[in-house]
Order: structure tokens, then sequence, then C-alpha cells
């Protein structure tokens, strides 16, 4: 699926410069920038984005862009959004030792060859190419093998597409998986699956008839003896305090007492 939604036009497209970068940012020096939003500006061009250096976090989803060349320069890059853009190639990333966490959704990767680059950097631990809540994709994510080729291809990532793949957590998603592939239409039971047999016996859910029981009917009788002799008793200490209060005030004046 190509990136979804109209792209700004062409006069108000946009490229880099470190004057955008400083008023975005806030900071004087471009090497200052650790954390930087430039989403939906309708970038074209990267220009000197690659002069900061120190830049550990990049949002750039929602452009025009089709390469990322000025990236290959940021050695300190953790995060980057590049989604919703019109990327073919991922190469530069390739030099992004840091790289823990990259999103390019909606973009127009086309095989899993394309994410070669990325196999040498060994922080990589998310990737996201689909994101279904906001109908972005990537051609290569409708290919049947497509998780297969990307796990095989980069064996380090622990999440694709927000959904783990390995560690802690894991074996829920591929359950979930499992039961999504089997409930397809079309897909039906191997000739050697097992069929479904009821894990109650027959009858289990039938209700019984209520019955008399002289067990029952003597608790009941015992439980209301005691309760009325709980009333007794709570009458009786009425009475025993209104006599004791009467004892002790004055005559003509009446005080409580509280116990």
């Amino acid at each position: 699926m190509e990136p979804q939604g109209e792209k700004p036009a062409e006069a108000d497209r946009v490229c880099v410069t470190p004057q955008l970068l400083k008023s975005r940012s806030g900071e004087f020096a471009l090497e200052s920038i650790l954390l930087l939003k430039l989403r939906g500006l309708g970038l074209v061009d990267l220009g000197c984005l690659g002069e900061c250096l120190g830049l550990e976090w990049l949002d750039l989803s929602g452009n025009a862009l089709t390469q990322l060349g000025p990236l290959a320069c940021l050695r300190q890059l953790a995060v980057l959004n590049v989604a919703d853009n019109r990327l073919t190639g991922l190469e530069p990333l390739g030099a992004c030792e840091s790289l823990q966490s990259l999103n390019a959704a909606g973009n127009l990767l086309a095989t899993p060859g394309q994410l070669q680059c990325l196999a040498g950097l060994p922080g990589l631990e998310y990737l996201r190419l689909r994101d279904p809540l906001a109908r972005l994709s990537n051609p290569l994510c409708a290919s049947p093998s497509y998780w297969a080729a990307v796990r095989e291809l980069l064996p380090g990532l622990k999440v694709i597409d927000g959904e783990r793949v390995s560690g802690r957590g894991s074996e829920f998603y591929q359950l979930c998986r499992d039961l999504d592939s089997s409930l397809r239409p079309g897909s039906s039971p191997g000739p050697g699956a097992a069929e479904a047999q009821p894990w109650v016996e027959p009858g289990y859910w039938e209700s019984w008839p209520t019955r008399s029981s002289s067990i029952l009917e003597e608790a009941c009788r015992q439980f209301q003896h005691a309760l009325q002799e709980c009333h007794d008793l709570d009458r009786q200490a009425n009475d025993s305090l209104a006599q004791a209060e009467r004892a002790l005030s004055p005559a003509g004046t009446t005080s409580s007492f509280v116990f």
C-alpha cells in the first residue's frame, strides 16, 4: 500500500535548513539538538540535517522524502520515524550504528532485500513496516512470507509491526497469529487434526431438581434461634443502660453516656 493521504502542493514543499532546525528545536547550535520533530512539513530534501551530530530522536513522518542520504552522519540516532513518505530504500541507515527503533510504514519498500542494509545494526530491536490503524504499509508486506523473511534477515528484532517476536510475551503473539490463521475463510484442519471432544460428561450442565434436606432445615432452625437470642440480649442491654443513666443523672437533668 502506498502512503495514505495527499501530499502538500509543490509550492509548499520545503527542504531542511539551519534556520528551520533552530526554530523547531530552540537550539542555537545544530550539534546540540537531541530531539527533533519535523512531521508533516512537506519535506523533499533533508538538506543540512546531517550536521545534527548529537541527534538521538527524529520524526520525519508525513513528508515527501524519497531518500535519506544525510542521515548516514547521525551515529547517535536511536529512534527514527520516517512513516508515510516515498522511500524506496533505506541504505543510509546502515551507518546509524546506534539505531534501536525504526518506523518505515507507508513507503514504497518492495522486497525484503531492501532491508539488508539494516542487518549490521546490532541494537535494532523495533521495526515497523505496516501500521493497520494508520492504514500504512509497504508493498513487501503483501507477501505471505513477509514475516518469515524479515525475521530471517534481521534475527535480532524483538518487535515487528508492534508485535513481539522474541523474548518475554512473544509466545502470546504467536498464539494469536496461529489462531487468526486458523479462522481465516477457506482454512480447514489438516487430515491429521483431531476432532474436538467435549471436556465434561453428558448432562453436566443440566439443572438438578431441588430436594429437601433435613440437615439444611435443622441448620436454618438453629440460625433463627441464635438470631432471636441476639435480639433479646440487645434489648436487655439497652434497658440496663437506660436504668444506669437515670440512676446517675441529677434530678431534673438529663445526660448521655457514650460507651
